[in-house]
């Protein structure tokens, strides 16, 4: 009886929220690591970044796929990206175009939508945000580009840059068209409730900025591309602190969720190694820092998929912190709850409605969380404290298996399997629940399509 009394209070409190029809604001960053931030531990300054988190509901479990197309499709549908068979970052088409989107579903119910920043689910004009949900887009309609040329790597999606998916050249840094874009946006929205995707291409390589942010970095960080890197990471805050105040400005802050999340776990590739059109980029590794978590991008250790991210209502959600296990995909069925959206049970959502946890610190009963890397190659599944870890060389071969105990070892290096033979099967016959679904939803490949991209 109190889990039910507890349930309706809950309930009502969603639906007096929803008919208020919330502002929402979904900040997506490329590559950040957990310990980039100064929240986390990081040696760069993220006063904006860091006062929103602080200020609001901090996720200290949030899980994401371990590159940046595969969490995209994730937040976009409330689905694991393995079941539309996106589990590398593609220039191909992610998505059916009968997908329901969580900007379609703001929309049904009365939302402007738009998406300023990073698309890469489909990199051709006709395969854009515009045909997804989005009243509005502009900026890459591959992955990260170069940031004074807005040009991907060489190839056939090289020329990205776009508005509502007709490419165009501009001058300027991406980060601050980007935030330029969205500004202007947002100025012009009247009194219909708005839900702006900002996913930024910071701090994706190839990183290079103006002696303006340079001159910021602290000099406790040295070398290249270490020094642009922390540049590029203090000129994105300073964008974040922008948008914010635009906000207030317009005195929609106090009716506005903004949501805060990294595409997937930092990354130490080179920075000037990949085929980008030259524009004198720093040599060297960048320093994505994960810390405390196991591995990078592209892993699925916790280094690869769980990243900084938060939720910040002014006045709506308390300061705290959540130790709960949460994933990308739960916030297309709460984005789209709070906003009065009627969900169909067809749409064979993989999230859950997080508000509770939210706004209330409830916990939510025990379920699996499941993670495809690139190729299927690595899948894993947490379960409470549990986590197992699946290496498959190729079909051919039977799969390698790991347990961790993420309570007693959060960095994941002591693999109990051996010795936790009922916990290793427990686990083992969950992720054979949680996959049957895979490729359920795949877009049928045009004969010689290329799939990869970064």
């Amino acid at each position: 009886m109190k889990s039910l009394i507890t349930a309706l209070c809950s309930l009502a409190a969603g639906l007096c929220l929803a008919a208020e029809k919330p502002n929402i604001i979904f900040i997506l960053i490329d590559d950040l690591g957990w310990a980039d931030i100064s929240l986390h531990g990081g040696a760069v300054p993220t006063p904006a970044i860091d006062s929103l988190a602080t200020e609001g509901v901090h996720l200290k479990a949030h899980y994401v796929a371990p590159v940046c197309s595969p969490t995209r499709t994730g937040l976009l549908t409330g689905r694991y990206w393995s079941r539309f068979g996106v589990t590398t970052p593609q220039n191909d088409q992610a998505l059916p175009f009968n997908t329901v989107t969580l900007p379609k579903l703001l929309k049904g119910v009365g939302y402007d939508t738009a998406l300023c920043g990073k698309w890469h689910l489909g990199s051709l004009p006709g395969q854009g945000p515009n045909h997804f949900g989005f009243d509005h887009s502009y900026g890459s309609m591959a992955g990260g580009v170069g940031p004074y040329d807005h040009q991907y790597k060489k190839g056939p999606f090289q020329k990205t840059w776009h508005r509502n998916e007709v490419l165009l050249e501009e001058k300027g840094h991406v980060t601050d068209l980007i935030t330029q874009e969205a500004i202007g946006w947002l100025q012009k929205r009247t009194d219909k409730p708005f839900f702006l995707y900002l996913p930024y291409t910071a701090v994706h390589l190839p990183v290079k900025e103006d002696k303006e942010w340079l001159d910021k970095v602290p000099p406790s960080i040295t070398g290249e591309p270490a020094r642009h890197y922390a540049a590029c990471l203090i000129h994105l805050d300073a964008s974040i602190r922008k948008i914010i105040t635009t906000m207030d400005n317009k005195g929609v802050r106090e009716n506005t969720l903004i949501v805060f999340s990294s595409d997937n776990g930092g990354s130490t590739a080179e920075n000037n190694g990949q085929a980008y059109p030259a524009d004198d980029y720093p040599s060297g590794k960048l320093p994505g820092k994960n810390t405390p978590w196991r591995d990078e991008k592209g892993s699925v250790y916790d280094g690869g998929t769980r990243v900084a991210a938060f939720a910040h209502w002014k006045g709506k959600l308390k300061p705290r912190e959540v130790d709960t296990p949460l994933s990308i995909t739960d916030w297309t069925p709460t984005l789209a709850s709070l906003a009065g959206a009627v969900l169909d049970s067809d749409l064979k959502l993989d999230g859950v409605n997080i508000w509770n946890v939210l706004a209330e610190g409830a916990g939510l009963d025990e379920r699996p969380l499941y993670n495809v890397a690139p190729s299927f190659r690595s899948r894993a599944l947490r379960l409470g404290d549990w986590k197992l870890v699946e290496h498959r060389k190729d079909k051919k071969q039977p799969p390698r298996y790991e347990l961790y105990n993420l309570k007693a070892d959060p960095g994941e290096k002591n693999d109990v399997s051996k010795t936790e033979q009922e916990q290793l099967l427990k686990l083992q016959r969950a992720m054979d629940a949680v996959d049957d679904r895979d490729n359920d939803s795949v877009v049928p490949k045009a004969p010689g399509s290329s799939t990869k991209g970064d």
